[in-house]
């Protein structure tokens, strides 16, 4: 939008404070090249157009706005003369997109001195050469500093994350080892008690009822329930005392295997009766050995399968064989990322999943928002653990009209409110030196918002700690950077 130009005065441009030591000449070389014009209420310039002119305002009122997926978000207002925004890194040349990185807006009669980008670049190469410089480095020199402490972050939750994963896959793993150890153990004796029962005075017919027995006592392990402590106990006794009473040596210790199969004294009535008294001993200690040996199976199964589940979590936290934006499932992102993180959430936190299965996928960039979820999880951790005690990490999902809601909620102490309003800086962070770069959600909020066109918002009480995730139902923008992917341009404000 243009403006209606009016007469540039080097005097009145000399009252502005970024003109203010500059000499008679170079204030006339200024009205010469730039312009004084009068807008009225309404844009000025939009966020993403070319940019082209550089803004001083005189007098009025402006208002800068940052495009947040379909809203525009106000983020500065102000009446203060001599306030200026728009292509203000023109000197900087082709080596960064020139385009404007906001919108502004003014709400009254609005007078701005007007310098075209390309005299701007001119005038700063060649009255503020050093300045030039200097504001070239800190640019560059801030954008490299985030990008390698933004690696360094990405780097530093890798190592937790791999930590956590090797602790996690060494538990089933030397459990495996260990039941298959013993597994063999008793299979050899099994055999020898075979062996010792093939070599008695026993029918074939006593034989083929003790295999069947064997059979039913395998059904009976596979559908074993878990007792209470107090259940588990009494039930061992009352096997402990048949098998004393049926001359069974060493009854107290077969009992436990028993009762942790799921077989009681009835169970052992109806081997009796299959068997004989003749060879009840011999046929109670083979079968303690086919016990022990399923139990073991079920060991050797159940690591297994963990072992699979943590690979299949990683690999589903990883995305390493997946394309990098598709359709997905939030749920399995955020059940992968609390797997892989639950050496570091630890038994004093409580993880409650509050899902809405109902919930349709969502198009994403998966990696990316794993990296959300583990920042989010990791400061809801840190949180309930400042507190010395146990706490409870609840996750949400639900739907929020065209959007979908993915809540952490902690019980820790809470965000005090005077530092609300910083937690998505940069670098600022509240842990203890070495802890924290300050950087987990300033990287979260820039994935969710910049890559997704979503949301990143807290509610925070004493207890009651909300970071809200909400991801649009639509298939996200392509990224106007691929090189960028986390978006590491900050925003022009009025100086």
């Amino acid at each position: 939008m243009s403006g209606r130009p009016v007469r540039c005065d080097p005097q009145e441009i000399a009252s502005l404070f970024l003109f203010e030591k500059l000499t008679p000449q170079q204030l006339g070389q200024l009205c010469a090249e730039g312009r004084v014009e009068r807008f009225d209420t309404g844009p000025v310039y939009t966020e993403g157009d070319p940019a082209s002119c550089f803004y001083v305002m005189i007098e009025g009122t402006v208002v800068l706005s940052r495009r947040v997926g379909g809203d525009d978000i106000e983020v500065s207002r102000t009446s203060q003369r001599g306030v200026y925004a728009g292509a203000m890194q023109a000197y900087l040349g082709d080596r960064v997109p020139q385009t404007y990185t906001n919108s502004m807006r003014v709400t009254e009669p609005t007078r701005f001195f007007v310098l075209p980008a390309l005299a701007f670049s001119d005038f700063m190469q060649e009255w503020f050469p050093m300045a030039a410089h200097l504001l070239e480095g800190l640019f560059f020199g801030a954008k490299n500093t985030q990008r390698a402490i933004g690696q360094r972050e990405r780097l530093l939750a890798l190592g937790s994350l791999s930590a956590g994963l090797t602790h996690e896959l060494n538990n089933p793993a030397a459990a495996a080892v260990r039941a298959t150890a013993t597994l063999r153990e008793r299979v050899g004796k099994m055999r020898h008690k075979l062996a010792v029962i093939a070599q008695g005075h026993y029918s074939r017919e006593a034989i083929a009822d003790l295999i069947e027995v064997q059979e039913r006592t395998v059904e009976r392990v596979a559908k074993a329930t878990a007792l209470s402590p107090l259940e588990a106990s009494d039930r061992e006794d009352e096997l402990a005392d048949w098998l004393d009473d049926h001359g069974v040596a060493e009854g107290w210790r077969i009992a436990p295997t028993f009762v942790q199969a799921g077989l009681d004294v009835d169970w052992l009535e109806q081997v009796a009766a299959a068997v004989g008294d003749d060879i009840l001993p011999g046929a109670v200690g083979w079968l303690n050995y086919s016990v022990e040996t399923e139990l073991l199976m079920d060991e050797i199964d159940d690591s297994t399968t963990r072992i699979s589940q943590l690979v299949d979590a990683a690999k589903q936290y990883s995305q390493l064989d997946r394309a990098p934006t598709r359709v997905v499932d939030v749920h399995e992102l955020l059940d992968s990322t609390l797997l892989m993180l639950s050496g570091k959430i630890g038994p004093r936190v409580r993880v409650v999943k509050d899902y809405d299965r109902t919930l349709p996928d969502v198009p994403a960039y998966p990696a990316e928002l794993n990296q959300v979820w583990t920042n989010l999880v990791d400061n809801a951790v840190f949180a309930i653990g400042s507190t010395g005690g146990d706490g409870t990490l609840t996750v949400r999902t639900a739907r929020e009209g065209d959007r979908l809601l993915v809540e952490f909620r902690d019980t820790g102490p809470g965000i005090p409110a005077d530092i609300r309003s910083r937690i998505f800086d940069p670098f600022f962070t509240t842990k203890p030196v070495g802890e924290g770069t300050g950087l987990g959600l300033d990287i979260s909020w820039r994935i969710v918002v910049n890559k997704h066109h979503g949301s990143l918002q807290v509610e925070s009480a004493p207890g009651d700690t909300r970071f809200q995730v909400l991801l649009p139902l639509t298939a996200p923008e392509p990224d106007p950077d691929p090189g960028n992917p986390a978006g590491t341009e900050t925003a022009e404000e009025p100086a």
